[in-house]
């Protein structure tokens, strides 16, 4: 049972022995959050946030981004528990790395994990704040955890950088993190 394991991880691509530091990439993205609040339809806001993911999943240097790759091929082809080996091994090398928490976080996500979710989310957002898909991410889990009030107020933040997230259709009147308190 050992030997496939001990091939997977021969296999793996190779990680230099330090992770630089992740770029700054806070003016960046604070440009796309005026372009996106400023897209006159869906069309352009949508363009916008896809420029928002091109930052995100821009890694700190080519092992990393080779690691993510890898962990977001496997994502793809549903092969969650090799996605999570592998963004285990992109937080091991890039500790200050955002995203390989919300990578991490998304697949604990879909393995029905919300606590481990959360976790990984948590510190994504310490290590970049306006990480939108982050915050995003982060009021769908509380939502899972029942816990509506904190997934409203995150999400709120995460429309104020992005409108265009479809998530946002989660706080229209009468959806489950809308506005209480109103009659129909």
């Amino acid at each position: 049972m050992k030997t496939p394991l001990l091939l997977l991880w021969l296999a793996a691509p190779a990680v230099a022995a330090e992770c630089p530091p992740a770029p700054d990439v806070t003016e960046e993205l604070q440009g796309l959050f005026e372009e996106a609040r400023a897209a006159e339809d869906f069309r352009q806001g949508r363009a916008v946030s896809g420029k928002m993911w091109e930052v995100w999943l821009r890694a700190p240097d080519a092992a990393a981004q080779e690691v993510l790759d890898a962990g977001m091929a496997r994502r793809d082809a549903y092969d969650f528990i090799g996605a999570d080996a592998e963004f285990d091994r992109l937080v091991a090398y890039c500790p200050e790395y955002a995203e390989g928490y919300n990578q991490r976080a998304y697949i604990a996500f879909l393995q029905d994990r919300p606590e481990a979710a959360l976790a990984d989310l948590d510190i994504a957002l310490k290590l970049q704040p306006n990480h939108v898909a982050a915050q995003s991410g982060r009021a769908l889990t509380l939502m899972k955890l029942d816990r509506l009030e904190e997934a409203r107020a995150q999400l709120l933040i995460a429309v104020e950088n992005n409108p265009w997230l479809s998530e946002a259709a989660l706080l229209a009147d009468g959806a489950p993190l809308g506005p209480k308190g109103k009659d129909i």
